[in-house]
């Protein structure tokens, strides 16, 4: 599969994160991953870094879309992987979450652990109850602003439950933990809409929505060269097509 380029320079490479591929390799992943495709376009991203990750600077979740950067140098590795761990990238997703949000705008500030029920998930957590101690727990600040509130027409056109109603969201995280977006809008009561992991057991999906509306849409980062470059990803036409069946605003 070739991947999109957004920006290429001597230094690093932006691309254009396709939802539904992995990243890089981990634990019993067979799949063709994102890394293999580009050293396939770019077989010298495979002196970058070490295996599995190689020049990988961050990370999205599979099913999520949008700009993700790669390094094309070792120098320009540690160079944007500090950016990441010192909290100076910015970041912007658009995600369309479940309900009506009735703030326009707010901050989200927890701890996220992982889940002891299900290895596999993140759990947010106001505090530690006294006496407990999880090592994995680390401080989580997401920050939303609400784009549009929508009411979909009921079923056919919505699978689920025949309440309808959604808000699309700008997200931007000041940390960078894992399902941070997905797991910290669930524990609002508003998962995002196509979730299969947060969502609930009567969860809303608007019709042909195939995967979780979460998608990278900005990132805002200093290169080795010293310049400040802005990435943009359009928003993918699957998700395009969701809100257009989402056509009566609230």
């Amino acid at each position: 599969m070739e991947i999109k380029i957004i920006y290429e320079d001597n230094d690093v490479l932006a691309v254009d994160k396709p939802a539904g591929m992995v990243v890089f390799p981990e634990g019993k992943t067979t799949e063709n991953t994102l890394i293999d495709a580009l050293i396939e376009q770019k077989p010298n991203l495979g002196d970058i870094g070490s295996p599995p990750r190689y020049g990988i600077v961050h990370r999205l979740d599979k099913d999520t879309s949008g700009v993700l950067l790669v390094a094309k140098t070792n120098e320009s590795l540690i160079f944007l992987q500090k950016q990441f761990i010192s909290r100076e990238v910015e970041k912007k997703y658009v995600c369309l979450a479940e309900g009506v949000m009735e703030n326009d705008s707010g901050e989200i500030k927890t701890l996220i652990a992982r889940s002891k029920k299900d290895f596999r998930k993140q759990v947010a957590l106001r505090s530690l109850p006294a006496g407990r101690q999880a090592k994995s727990a680390r401080e989580a600040i997401t920050e939303y602003r609400v784009i549009d509130r929508y009411k979909s027409p009921t079923s056919p056109r919505l699978r689920g439950m025949t309440s309808s109603e959604f808000t699309l969201l700008e997200v931007k995280i000041k940390t960078g933990r894992r399902h941070q977006i997905r797991c910290h809008l669930a524990y609002l009561k508003h998962p995002i809409a196509g979730d299969k992991m947060y969502g609930f057991k009567n969860s809303k999906i608007p019709e042909g929505l195939t995967r979780q509306f979460l998608h990278a849409k900005y990132l805002k980062i200093q290169l080795l060269g010293g310049e400040t470059k802005e990435f943009l990803s359009e928003l993918p036409e699957e998700l395009k097509q969701a809100l257009k069946i989402l056509n009566n605003k609230l």
